[in-house]
């Protein structure tokens, strides 16, 4: 849990063009698919830096409401609600939360998705392991971490992405069996404490 806790809790992305004038089709293809995407539903797994893997069941309503729920025994989970994100962790039985527009996850929640925007920068579009890959980094403090997407171009859908903090670890998310356009069950998206079963809802 708290390795997806730290996936999502690094600084905002936001984006700037840099000089690939060649992958300018790549970044629109990218851009076009991501705006597209309302709601989305998937299986993932989430490996981490030294190799520990956890599965579960990803869920997305853009914009600004998403779901990680991890598969039993593990009942950590992660949900963001159109206001807060909030990160449950059964080993400590409390869970914290943040704005979402403060996390990696506003990247993926926000209404518009731009990636011509200014305070990022593209520093790789490349092609390999079978995916269009494109990486990005902070423009003010590249060292601080680079996340990396990674897309099928046939047809052109987001598989993976990866995150590797200011440390150099890695913690890579990739996704299966993605369905979108689905009719999602809104309370997916409300934080219900586990053990009283109260939630709220933001619409």
């Amino acid at each position: 849990m708290r390795f997806l806790m730290a996936l999502l809790t690094l600084a905002v992305f936001s984006f700037s063009l840099p000089a690939y004038a060649d992958d300018a089709a790549d970044i629109r293809a990218a851009q076009s698919y991501l705006q597209s995407l309302d709601t989305a539903k998937a299986r993932f797994v989430q490996t981490t830096n030294d190799g520990r893997q956890l599965a579960g069941t990803f869920y997305m309503d853009r914009p600004g409401k998403m779901r990680f729920e991890y598969d039993p025994p593990v009942e950590d989970f992660v949900v963001a609600d159109g206001v807060l994100i909030y990160f449950y962790d059964s080993e400590l039985g409390e869970q914290t939360h943040a704005p979402i527009g403060t996390t990696l996850a506003d990247f993926f929640l926000q209404k518009n998705i731009d990636l011509y925007d200014e305070e990022l920068k593209i520093t790789s579009v490349k092609r390999a392991g079978g995916f269009l890959q494109i990486e990005l980094v902070q423009s003010d403090d590249p060292q601080a971490g680079s996340l990396t997407l990674g897309f099928k171009e046939d047809p052109f859908q987001l598989k993976k992405w990866r995150v590797v903090d200011g440390q150099g670890l890695i913690t890579e998310v990739e996704l299966f069996y993605l369905e979108t356009g689905l009719k999602l069950d809104r309370y997916l998206f409300v934080y219900a404490d586990p053990d009283f079963g109260k939630g709220s809802l933001n619409d």
